[in-house]
Parts: structure tokens; C-alpha cells; sequence
């Protein structure tokens, strides 16, 4: 295949993920949707029963011979929008395999924002989808759902570039190592911070006993799932952040700190995780106080993922060799900068 129609088979992958995940999405709203229907213990998901007064027993049993097909109903979505999120989930990495085998030469799909947000997105859905089982995340699945699909359209539609080659510089095993690490950091740290703002809305609902946050666990198992994740995430955003980031950055621009700014907001970000885990470890920090530290966190680590790209025009975090620019008809290419790397393509 050439490199136009790997391009083109990323570019339609990216746009059938799209959809599939938005079906998995509806999938799961339908579900969810049915179970308002039924209290907590006669749910297809729900945990042992627990009586919550005299009459309990009886409502469950009166609304189960009422609506006898509503537990099939909804399992039968569930079902249905776990197997589209893996679906979606393998045409996903279709998109990364298919952009990265589109540049000439063949390199990782990390080259610009787009690529990265759109490996971002990935880790976050395979990350629920390896955890799902063991954690039972099934609860999770309509805002982890719904978050691919937001990001995925900010991606396309403001952050899309064609492909291009990495600037000479970067053609390094450390580009691979850091931005792995980065990527399945990033992945921890938002589905942490998913069960960090469940746990606010829980604890200021505690007592449902039907719909959605009926179904979600207790605020005691959301502050445990959640430290769980931040817990794997530091010590992996640890080693991006300060290990082989600044070795990448001293081979690429001959120094390993150079205050730019997606430099500055990584450091940032792991203060703030470094804080989160430090006082749960030494002052006793569990529920409200945690969930909003690591709230906190997860806000500079996405300003710093995309926000940065908006408000910065002196990183030195774009990857991507500039594209031939037309001035007239002649063709000219952007001067590398004084830093070593190839500047911005004209016009941008």
C-alpha cells in the first residue's frame, strides 16, 4: 500500500471507531436508561439484595412481575455496547497502525497532537476494557464511552494535521519509551479521576435506590478504585516526566530542561499526583478532599495535553516536520529553529 492509502484507511478508521463507539454509547443509555425502571436489587447488574424497609421485598417482587423482560432488556444492551466498545476499541488501533505506517519512513503515530490525543483515547478505552473484569467497571462504561467519542470529535474536527515526517532530531528509541509512559499514564489518571467525580456526586446522593448512581459502588469502593489508579499512573508519568523525558529532550535539543511549557505543566501535574498520594499516604486524605486534589491534577494534566497547543507558541513539543508550503508558486520549506528542531509551517 502506498502512504496516501495508508492515510486514507486511518483517516476512515478513525471516522468508523467514531461511530461505533457513539452505537456503544446509545447502547449503553438505552441500557441504563431501562434500569430506572427498577430498583437496585432487581437489576441484571446490581449486588446481593439489601432491604431498605418492610415493603422492600415486596416492591422488587411486584416490579419483577410487572416488567418481566426488563432484565433481558438491559442485559441484552449491555452486552451489546461492551461488544461495540470492542469493536470500536480494534478499529482504533487500526487508525494509530494505519497513520503510522503512512509516513515516510514508517515511525510511532506520536508525531503531532492529533496522533497523540488519538493514542490517548485508546489507552483510556483498552484501559477500562483490561480492567473491566477484574474491578467491574461496568458502571463506567456510558461516561468512559462518552468521553472517547468528545475527545475523539475535538480531536478530528481542531487538532487534525496530515501526516509528516519527525524532524531528524527525533528519530530516537526515547520518543518510543517516553511517550508510551506519558500515554499510559495519561490513560490511569482519567479513569481515576472518572471514579473521583462519581464519588462527589455519590456521596452528595448516597441513598438512591434506582437509576444510575443506585448502581454505581459505594463512595468507600470509588475512593478505593480511584487511588488504585493514581497509585499505577505516578510512578509511570514519574518516569516519563523525569527520566526519559529530559534524557529525549538532551539528545533531541542538547538539554535536559529547558522550561518549555508542556515541560513546566508536566512537572505541574506530577506535583499535584505527588501531593494527592503523599497526604492519603501521611495525613489520613480519603473521600472529598482526595477526590478534589486529584480532580485538580487531572485539569493540568489535560490543559497540558491540548490547552497548552492553544495558549503556547514557544513549545518546542511539536513533532512533525513542517509540510512544503506554497508562497506563490514556488515552493519552500520553514527554516529549523536555533533550538535544533524544524519551526512551525508557514502560515501556522
Amino acid at each position: 500500500m502506498t502512504d496516501a492509502a495508508w492515510e486514507t484507511l486511518s483517516n476512515q478508521a478513525v471516522a468508523v471507531c467514531g461511530v461505533v463507539y457513539f452505537l456503544a454509547l446509545i447502547s449503553h443509555l438505552v441500557q441504563w436508561t431501562a434500569l430506572r425502571k427498577l430498583p437496585v436489587e432487581a437489576g441484571a447488574e446490581a449486588p446481593a439484595p439489601v432491604a431498605v424497609g418492610a415493603g422492600a421485598p415486596s416492591v422488587v417482587e411486584d416490579t419483577a412481575a410487572h416488567e418481566p423482560d426488563v432484565e433481558r432488556r438491559t442485559a441484552l444492551f449491555g452486552r451489546l455496547g461492551l461488544l461495540l466498545t470492542v469493536i470500536a476499541t480494534a478499529v482504533h488501533l487500526v487508525a494509530l497502525v494505519g497513520r503510522g505506517m503512512a509516513a515516510d519512513p514508517n515511525r510511532v503515530p506520536w508525531g503531532n497532537m492529533y496522533e497523540f490525543t488519538l493514542s490517548g483515547t485508546f489507552v483510556v478505552s483498552l484501559g477500562y476494557l483490561l480492567l473491566n473484569r477484574r474491578f467491574g467497571l461496568a458502571w463506567m462504561a456510558p461516561i468512559v464511552v462518552g468521553f472517547v467519542v468528545v475527545v475523539l470529535m475535538v480531536d478530528v474536527v481542531w487538532l487534525y494535521d496530515p501526516v509528516a515526517p519527525l524532524s531528524e532530531a527525533l528519530y530516537s528509541p526515547w520518543l518510543v519509551i517516553h511517550v508510551v509512559s506519558a500515554v499510559i499514564a495519561t490513560g490511569a489518571f482519567t479513569l481515576g479521576g472518572i471514579c473521583s467525580v462519581l464519588y462527589l456526586v455519590k456521596e452528595r446522593r448516597p441513598a438512591r435506590t434506582t437509576g444510575y448512581l443506585a448502581r454505581v459502588p459505594a463512595p468507600a469502593a470509588l475512593d478505593r478504585i480511584s487511588y488504585r489508579m493514581h497509585a499505577f499512573g505516578f510512578p509511570v508519568w514519574t518516569f516519563a516526566v523525569l527520566i526519559t523525558g529530559p534524557i529525549w529532550a538532551h539528545q533531541a535539543w542538547s538539554s535536559y530542561w529547558s522550561w518549555d511549557p508542556k515541560e513546566v505543566w508536566a512537572f505541574i501535574t506530577w506535583v499535584v499526583y505527588a501531593a494527592y498520594l503523599h497526604a492519603r499516604a501521611t495525613a489520613g486524605w480519603k473521600g472529598r478532599n482526595a477526590a478534589m486534589l486529584a480532580l485538580l491534577g487531572l485539569a493540568t494534566l489535560w490543559f497540558n495535553f491540548i490547552g497548552i497547543n492553544f495558549f503556547s507558541t514557544t513549545s518546542q513539543h511539536s513533532y512533525a516536520a513542517p509540510a512544503v508550503a506554497e508562497v506563490g508558486k514556488v515552493s519552500v520549506e520553514a527554516p529549523a529553529s536555533a533550538g535544533g528542531e524544524l519551526a512551525q509551517p508557514l502560515g501556522r
